[in-house]
């Protein structure tokens, strides 16, 4: 059985509409509101380790007081990871944070929070 041109043509319209993509439909136009432009945040740190020693300074140039902390990964499986105690790094100025393992140091980071107003 032999399919009409007209039903063809009606067929394949169909299916190019229906693979049009969501984004390529009309939507209707919404104005969004841009959020407020955040205040710039995070001391800058920078760590070195000499042997098992791990020393990191971290300088806040920002107004808002920045909660630092030290975290030291131990290369051996026996040796004891650990997180430091969370020091403040007021605006323009440098803390310094320490810690160790007993035998060598796999990783070190530093984590920020922003202290409460």
């Amino acid at each position: 059985m032999r399919i009409s041109r007209s039903l063809a043509s009606v067929t394949v319209a169909v299916a190019l509409v229906l693979s049009l993509s969501y984004e390529a439909m009309p939507h209707a136009r919404v104005k969004v509101r841009q959020p407020a432009a955040s205040e710039p945040f995070g001391a800058a740190c920078r760590s070195k380790v000499i042997g098992s020693y791990v020393t990191a300074f971290c300088h806040n140039p920002y107004p808002r007081t920045d909660s630092v902390r030290l975290h030291i990964e131990c290369d051996r499986w026996w040796d004891v990871d650990s997180d430091g105690a969370a020091v403040d790094a007021g605006p323009a100025q440098t803390v310094r944070l320490t810690g160790r393992c007993w035998k060598e140091v796999r990783s070190v980071w530093v984590s920020h929070r922003k202290r409460a107003l």
